[in-house]
């Protein structure tokens, strides 16, 4: 008597796995892949999801300038104040690269101002490092725009 091999089937193969899924999500939010984080998000992928870094889609959207992806993250619920390995959330880098329109969409959102990375260093310090002065009026006029709006600003 052989003994048989366990195989998957070639679906349960081809099906990704969730840490697969994660990963897409995190690349489409990256990239500015709108539909296919809709399409993830519909097949149950949480929008909160990290990899090794601790960054989640909002991280890499905001990071990378696309507000339409962090239009539907925020308005999905995704954690605007979520936090990666260095402490960093997605208003620091937001902040660090100058996207103005994310920045005063995360704050109208609740996103906190005040948040301390690793490197003791706010959104607005990490600005100001990078020489990125325009994001001080933007950060000032979004507060005062989430205060109007009844938005708790921390």
């Amino acid at each position: 008597m052989g003994v048989e091999s366990a195989q998957p089937t070639a679906a349960a193969a081809a099906a990704p796995s969730a840490a697969e899924q994660a990963q897409d999500l995190i690349d489409a939010a990256r990239y500015d892949g709108l539909e296919d984080v809709s399409a993830l998000f519909s097949a149950g992928v949480s929008l909160d999801s990290t990899y090794s870094q601790g960054r989640t889609p909002l991280h890499m959207a905001s990071a990378n300038g696309h507000l339409t992806v962090v239009e539907y993250l925020i308005q999905n619920g995704a954690n605007v104040n979520a936090i990666n390995l260095e402490k960093n959330t997605p208003l620091h880098w937001a902040c660090l690269n100058g996207h103005v329109e994310i920045i005063k969409a995360l704050i109208c959102s609740g996103a906190s101002v005040s948040a301390l990375n690793s490197h003791e260093k706010t959104p607005m310090d990490e600005a100001v490092t990078m020489g990125k002065m325009e994001v001080m009026d933007a950060i000032g006029a979004a507060v005062a725009q989430a205060e109007l709006n009844g938005v708790t600003v921390s």
